[in-house]
């Protein structure tokens, strides 16, 4: 009950401007950041075709659902949290990029080696 009225107590209040921004965490790691985050609907990023759409979805209003799913100690705690999932996601995807293009090279090196 108490839980309750305070989630309806934050939907009805002014979102601070630090939760109207764009969540880098939610957008590259979607459904994990769902789920620490408490907000089951990025869930839906599991079904393909939709997962595009809605990686976008959770990166424009992804802190607001994380604000309003989770109970934050402060203001000051949510962004320290969400910095680190944007951090982490950011990590995430440079080591994607990075591990690619070590694969890629890796191939044409073999290539040349081999057939040339």
């Amino acid at each position: 009950m108490v839980e309750k009225a305070t989630t309806e107590h934050k939907q009805k209040e002014e979102l601070p401007p630090e939760v109207k921004r764009w969540n880098w965490g939610a957008f590259i790691l979607n459904w994990i950041w769902g789920l620490g985050n408490r907000t089951y609907l990025a869930l839906i990023c599991l079904i393909p075709g939709i997962n595009i759409i809605m990686a976008f979805v959770l990166g424009a209003l992804g802190s607001r659902l994380a604000w309003n799913n989770r109970q934050w100690d402060s203001l000051e705690q949510f962004v320290q949290v969400q910095k680190l999932w944007s951090l982490f996601g950011l990590g995430v995807l440079a080591g994607a990029i990075i591990g690619g293009l070590a694969t890629f090279g890796l191939v044409a090196f073999i290539v040349m080696n081999v057939f040339f």
